[in-house]
């Protein structure tokens, strides 16, 4: 099936090296998904796709400035790269990782489409230990502090959930047995470490959490 310019995928493609740069530019302007933009252009990328050999503090440098600077998701294409890295990578919006020697026109347009979609793509091999990190994160360190993964309390979510009941302050200080301004003081700190307008946007972040 032929894919229009409006079907393509809009893609900012940058490496650390000229050599890396043209041979997968010439890889993906074969690929009718996808689309190379200018940078100097008008045009904006859905998908940043950086092309480097390891993710080192240089690396990371690079994607923490293209984060600063374009609101795309990001899809990196490497040598080498471990947990850490991965996961440092990931803090930097490049939810995409491919593997230099699996870095094949087709897969490169598969993890970009995914990524394009909110997805992300992690080669298998890291994904199984990344897994393992995050269980133990959740019941070493955040568990007996009385944290989520997602960064709530139990506290939190359960004032969350009653307010998404539609029950108001004094009700959930009643059900809860707080006072009222504790109530009130929960609701604010999430509001503001979530960056959240105001209790309906509170809701509906849990509810797209799937926390309530």
């Amino acid at each position: 099936m032929n894919q229009t310019t409006a079907d393509r995928i809009m893609v900012d493609l940058r490496a650390q090296d000229p050599i890396s740069q043209a041979g997968v530019a010439s890889q993906l302007r074969a690929r009718p998904e996808v689309r190379l933009v200018d940078r100097g252009g008008t045009d904006d990328a859905q998908v940043v796709v950086m092309v480097v050999d390891v993710v080192d503090e240089v690396a990371l440098r690079v994607l923490r400035q293209i984060q600063r600077t374009s609101t795309a998701r990001g899809v990196l294409v490497t040598t080498q790269i471990d947990e850490q890295q991965l996961v440092s990578a990931a803090e930097c919006g490049f939810v995409g990782v491919v593997r230099r020697a699996e870095a094949t026109p087709e897969r490169l347009v598969q993890v970009i489409g995914a990524v394009a979609r909110g997805e992300g793509y992690v080669p298998a091999d890291l994904l199984g230990s990344l897994l393992e990190q995050v269980g133990r994160l959740q019941g070493e360190v955040l568990g007996p502090r009385g944290i989520n993964f997602n960064g709530l309390s139990a506290r939190e979510i359960e004032v969350l959930r009653l307010v998404a009941e539609g029950y108001d302050t004094a009700d959930i200080a009643l059900k809860l047995a707080y006072s009222e301004r504790t109530i009130k003081n929960v609701l604010h700190a999430v509001m503001t470490r979530l960056n959240l307008r105001n209790r309906s946007h509170a809701v509906a972040y849990a509810l797209r959490q799937g926390l309530i």
